[in-house]
């Protein structure tokens, strides 16, 4: 495939740390990862879990969560290696047989991101809320917060800062 937009993990603070069981590094590749939510136990959501299911993305390295994800440009070799990592949990994680099992997945969860992310400008950041609806089922809700329009949309234009602490 060539270029695609994907989500990248941001971290504004060092909040996912304390959120979340698991905390994506910044600048990983993301999705959704709802996923890991459909054979669950839902009254067994609780507290890391139940915030990780509420508002996480799924970072593609560390297999952490992030509260924000950044629309960035990835090009064919990020997709590929997004799409490998992704296989490869479905196979030590969930038991798919092996990595062309696993593949059609993971192509379907990214594509699913590409999709989301198409029209957003570069550096478009986006959260997500999840729920559960009246049948059990999971829903997701996500939205934008544009980045400025007095930048070129190519720059970087957050910056993590580590606290003082």
């Amino acid at each position: 495939m060539s270029g695609h937009k994907l989500l990248r993990t941001i971290n504004f603070d060092m909040s996912d740390a304390h959120v979340f069981e698991k905390a994506a590094e910044p600048d990983e590749w993301a999705i959704s990862g709802a996923f890991e939510f459909a054979d669950l136990d839902k009254s067994a959501i609780a507290g890391k879990l139940r915030q990780a299911f509420a508002n996480g993305f799924l970072g593609l390295t560390s297999f952490g969560r992030s509260t924000f994800a950044v629309v960035a440009q990835a090009q064919s070799s990020d997709y590929d290696e997004a799409e490998y990592r992704l296989a490869q949990h479905f196979v030590t994680r969930y038991g798919a047989p092996d990595i062309e099992a696993a593949l059609p997945a993971a192509r379907g969860e990214l594509f699913f991101i590409t999709d989301l992310v198409q029209d957003a400008p570069i550096n478009t950041v986006f959260t997500v809320r999840r729920v559960l609806d009246a049948d059990g089922a999971i829903k997701e809700e996500f939205r934008t917060i544009r980045p400025p329009t007095d930048k070129p949309l190519h720059a970087r234009v957050w910056k993590v800062e580590p606290d003082e602490t």
